[in-house]
This record gives structure tokens, C-alpha cells and sequence, in this order.
């Protein structure tokens, strides 16, 4: 663990930031009953989470002396049930953890995997084309090593209070008593093309008549229960080796027309991580997110510090002049992140550069109220060919949680697109992140970073973040789903709440916009219009688009905890 002080010569500053710690003590820094609602204040402990039942299981865990981390554990295992097509123990995850006692951030990555057997031409044809984008997503191939539970036991053994099992009893309760199918995972089942592919993927989402599950219906997962009650009781070791992880590799390697490479050796062999936060202020704030393989707290990072010349606050929320500005620092950061961002164990991450403070304003430079910049190219000269754009699908899943003690946690939950492969084992459905990988290793003879190499983890877009105060006290937890949009939502709801000052939910509720370095997108149906047309005249190309967001988080004020959920889906938040 490191110290670091805002008060530090720069050069011992960057000396100590570039050291391996995976924990950052953040301090000394100074600058110029019990409701249920989708918004909530309070002084004692909160679960900001995508569903009532999830949301409810991590309270159970708080009101009976649980930690921020036993919370989230709690309300994973059941987001992981009740909504199947986001996240879950197939899948992976990463969780920034803030320790209010010494007022220290931890990083924790429980990011897939590739194979052991898997290389660069993982994703294309035998003509060197890449396959279409779903022909790779369904089956087998997708599927990296899950990550999740290896993470959650790591996270655990640093902050957990609770037994470890006890976490699992509201998930096992679920699966073996049922739980009621919501309005979006039938509607999201409904809607899916290719849930029928796998017998037993098919089964479990549908009635005897091959109707997708009604609005209401009382769904049972035996199957998920007894996974988690050999979890529960012999840790996460009964997932990734014995019949569990055998049965695992067997549904991969097996899938019908796209079958994968994962292996037992891969699953006994996944190890989650701490690692460094990055961090950065912001104005009189301290914001800390996930580094690589995300490339999302990077990306949230830079687009604040362009921002802070410009005066935001005398902005209107959401007004033209400042989507504006928000878009244009989002194209120069994008443009970075399609060129460098991957996984640090395997490619070198110039990532103190794109953060120095210095070369940020020289980019900041680029960026003119008057007109847009247009199409940005990469700020640093680095032998790497850029990483085409390709599909992401809005899919994943983010909790925030608050503890009595002020321990917070920021976590951001994913299978990929929504219902991951496709494939099911033991009552759960596999990831596809591979698909996080650039299809194209190499790109006019320059490496992809974000290249399929064998163990390496696929680029994210998670963004789960933490707001401190200059002395490294706790101000916000919040993060998305959303694919390479969650960049975006996230910067959105800080602006949102630090600039604008609005409560937790109306920064939540404030209508999407996000640039990639391309189009402008704007929210259908939020009263944009106007911006669109004043968004054109500066030179933007606007698209007026769905951007289901699912922002989760809480905020403390002068008045205790302040939470909120992102009405574009069915979260709450819980408090005491």
C-alpha cells in the first residue's frame, strides 16, 4: 500500500503512481427504517442495484453487520439469477472498493480470460476475413474463463465480515423457491433470435410451447442453487476444479457449430487481481476507476481532465454548449482508446501518459466551443495500429453499495451481450467476451493491442468509479452497463452531480449523450431536439438513439447517503 499525497513534487508523485501497488491511500490533499425508492437519503448504509431482489439481498447482508463487499457479494449472486442476460458467475467483473478507515482504494480484477489454445486468428475466417459479429458470439467460441466468483473471494478475504457462505443463502433461497420473471427479461427474451439455438438455454427461457417466459411466471433454477450451495460451502476452488469446471469446459468445447477452446487447466489456473486504481482530480475532487485491461476508467479520466478548463458549472444541465464540449473530449479520448488500450500484462500501456496532466492540456487545446474538431486522431506516437470499432452490445450490469462504517463499493458485473454465448452449464449462462477482442490481430502490418493472445484478458469498456474529496474521504459510487457507451453514461452522471450539483438520480436521469470519436448520440425521446440542431450547426453529425443506460449510485451529502437508480431499467435503491 502506497501513499500518496497531493502535496508531493510531481516527479515523486509519478515515481510512487508507477509503482505495482494495487492499493492507494488517497488523503492530505487540499484545493483551491428501512424504505425502498429510486431515490433515497440516508446516514447509515445503502445497495443501489438493477433489481428489487438483488437489491434486497445485499441489505440482508448490511442490517446483519455485513460489509460494503458482503453486500455486493450478495446482491451479484442474485442479480445472476433474476437477471440472467446481464451478468453472473459465468461472466466476469470488475469492483473498486474504498476502505473509510484509512481511506484507501482497491482494485479488483476479475476480468475473463482467453483460452490457453487460443491465438490471433481466433476470430477469423480461412479466408483472413473476420467473422461476421454474432456467427462468433453464439457458442462456444466466445467463452472466456469466468472470472467472477474467483474475484468476489478475493474481495472477500480483504473486507469481508460475514462467513462466506452466508452470502450465498438469498440466491439459493431464489433458485429453489422461484422468482418472478420481470417485464425486460421476458421482453428481452422475446426478443432474441438465437436463445433457441442450445436445448438447454432454450428450455429454461421458454414455456412447453416455446414461448418466451410470461410477465410474472414463477421461474426455478435447481441447477444454479446447487452450484452456489458447493460454492458456498467449499469456496470458490468447487467452481473452478472438480465436476463443476469439467462440466463447464465439456458445454464450451461441445457447442453445436461453434465450438470453443477453453480448457481445464484454464479454469484451475484463473487467478483474479488487485490492481492500481487510477486516479485523477477533478476541480476540488479526487475520481478513481478500474485501469486496463478496462480501458474505462482511462477514458472517464481523460474526458474530466479535458473538461476542467471549461466552466461546466455555468452551463445548463444538459444544455447544447455543454454536450458540446462533453462530445469533443470524448472523441479525443476514444481516438486513445481505440490505439492503446488493452491488457497490461501482455502489451505495453503508455497509461501515465495519457493521463499526465500536461499532455491533457495540450488536447484540451484541441477543443473550440465554436465548432467540432471533427474525427480525432491519437495523441501519442506509439507502434500500434488502431482497433476498428466494432459491435458492443448494451448489455452488463453495475450495483454501487454504502456500509454503516462508510465503506463503499463500485461494481460493474458482465456476460457481454445480453445472454453472453448462449450456452448454459449448471444453471447459468457463459460469457462471450472474447468478442471484447479486436477480430483483426494487426492492421496495416502494425499488432492490434486489443489482439487475441492466449490468457489475455479482452478490452472492457466497465467503468466502476469513485468520487473522493482532496483528504480521500468517500463522495460517490457509480458506473453502467451500456457496452463502449458505459464511457459515456458514467462521465454523464459525475458531470452530472459535481458541475451541476443535481441529487444522485437527477444526474442518473439527465438524457444520455456520447460521443466515440464519430457520431454524437443522443437520447430518443428526452426533450434533445433542440441540441440535435444546435449540435449539427457546430459540425456534429447527431444520431437521436435508445441509450439504455443503467446507472447505479449513491452520493453522500450533507444530509447522509443519496441514491439512485436509472429508471431506463428496473433497479432500486434500498436503505436503513
Amino acid at each position: 500500500m502506497f501513499h500518496i499525497s497531493c502535496l508531493a513534487p510531481t516527479p515523486l508523485r509519478r515515481a510512487i503512481t508507477s509503482l505495482a501497488a494495487a492499493t492507494v491511500l488517497i488523503a492530505g490533499c487540499t484545493a483551491p427504517g428501512e424504505t425502498t425508492t429510486t431515490e433515497g437519503e440516508s446516514p447509515q448504509h445503502m445497495v443501489a442495484a438493477a433489481n428489487p431482489l438483488a437489491a434486497e439481498a445485499g441489505m440482508r447482508m448490511l442490517r446483519q453487520g455485513g460489509s460494503a463487499v458482503d453486500a455486493a457479494i450478495a446482491t451479484a449472486l442474485v442479480l445472476g439469477l433474476v437477471e440472467p442476460q446481464s451478468s453472473g458467475i459465468g461472466g466476469g467483473a470488475f469492483l473498486m472498493h474504498h476502505q473509510a478507515d484509512n481511506r484507501s482504494v482497491t482494485a479488483y480484477d476479475g476480468r475473463e480470460s482467453a483460452p490457453s489454445e487460443a491465438g490471433e486468428d481466433l476470430f477469423l475466417k480461412a479466408d483472413g476475413e473476420p467473422m461476421a459479429f454474432w456467427d462468433a458470439v453464439v457458442g462456444g467460441r466466445s467463452v472466456g474463463t469466468p472470472g467472477l466468483l474467483r474475484m468476489l473471494e478475493l474481495a472477500h478475504q480483504d473486507h469481508g465480515r460475514l462467513p462466506w457462505a452466508d452470502l450465498f443463502a438469498p440466491a439459493i433461497e431464489l433458485a429453489e423457491q422461484g422468482f418472478a420473471v420481470s417485464p425486460r427479461l421476458h421482453g428481452l427474451i422475446a426478443g432474441d433470435k438465437y436463445l433457441k439455438r442450445y436445448d438447454e438455454t432454450a428450455a429454461y427461457f421458454h414455456d412447453a410451447a416455446g414461448e418466451a417466459l410470461a410477465v410474472g411466471t414463477l421461474r426455478k433454477n435447481q441447477a444454479y442453487a446447487d452450484t452456489l450451495r458447493a460454492v458456498a460451502e467449499n469456496g470458490a476452488d468447487a467452481f473452478y476444479t472438480g465436476q463443476i469446471a469439467v462440466n463447464i469446459v465439456n458445454q464450451v468445447r461441445a457447442a453445436s457449430g461453434n465450438p470453443g477452446l477453453l480448457s481445464y487447466s484454464d479454469m484451475t489456473g484463473y487467478q483474479a487481481k488487485r490492481r492500481k486504481p487510477v486516479c485523477a482530480p477533478y476541480r476540488q475532487w479526487q475520481v478513481c476507476g478500474m485501469p486496463p485491461p478496462t480501458s474505462g476508467g482511462v477514458a472517464v479520466l481523460q474526458i474530466l481532465s479535458l473538461l476542467e478548463p471549461f466552466d461546466l458549472p455555468a452551463m445548463g444541465a444538459a444544455s447544447p454548449e455543454a454536450i458540446h464540449l462533453v462530445a469533443e473530449a470524448g472523441r479525443l479520448a476514444f481516438a486513445d482508446r481505440n490505439r492503446f488500450l488493452a491488457d497490461s500484462d501482455f502489451v505495453e500501456v503508455p497509461v501515465e501518459a495519457l493521463l499526465d496532466p500536461q499532455y491533457l492540456g495540450e488536447r484540451a487545446k484541441q477543443i473550440s466551443p465554436a465548432g467540432s474538431l471533427g474525427k480525432a486522431e491519437p495523441g501519442l506516437r506509439m507502434q500500434q495500429a488502431h482497433s476498428p470499432q466494432q459491435l458492443n452490445p448494451p448489455s452488463t450490469s453495475h450495483l454501487s453499495v454504502v456500509d454503516k462504517d462508510g465503506n463503499a463499493v463500485s461494481m460493474t458485473a458482465s456476460i457481454e451481450s445480453a445472454f453472453g454465448s448462449r450456452v448454459m452449464a449448471e444453471g447459468f449462462l457463459l460469457n462471450n467476451e472474447l468478442t471484447d477482442f479486436s477480430f483483426r490481430p494487426s492492421v496495416d502490418g502494425l499488432p492490434v493491442a486489443n489482439r487475441v493472445q492466449a490468457g489475455k484478458r479482452p478490452r472492457s469498456s466497465m467503468s466502476p468509479t469513485l468520487v473522493l474529496d482532496r483528504q480521500g474521504r468517500f463522495v460517490m459510487a457509480i458506473g453502467s452497463p451500456g457496452g463502449s457507451r458505459i464511457i459515456g453514461y458514467t462521465t454523464k452522471a459525475i458531470v452530472g452531480a459535481l458541475d451541476w450539483n443535481l441529487s444522485m438520480q437527477d444526474a442518473i436521469d439527465l438524457p444520455n449523450f456520447v460521443n466515440r470519436n464519430g457520431a454524437t448520440d443522443l437520447e430518443e425521446g428526452r426533450g434533445l431536439e433542440a441540441a440535435k440542431t444546435a449540435l449539427e450547426a457546430l459540425g456534429h453529425e447527431v444520431n437521436l438513439r435508445d441509450l439504455t443506460s443503467g446507472l447505479h449510485g449513491i452520493r453522500l451529502t450533507g444530509d447522509g447517503l443519496d441514491g439512485g437508480a436509472d429508471p431506463r431499467r428496473e433497479g432500486v435503491v434500498l436503505t436503513q
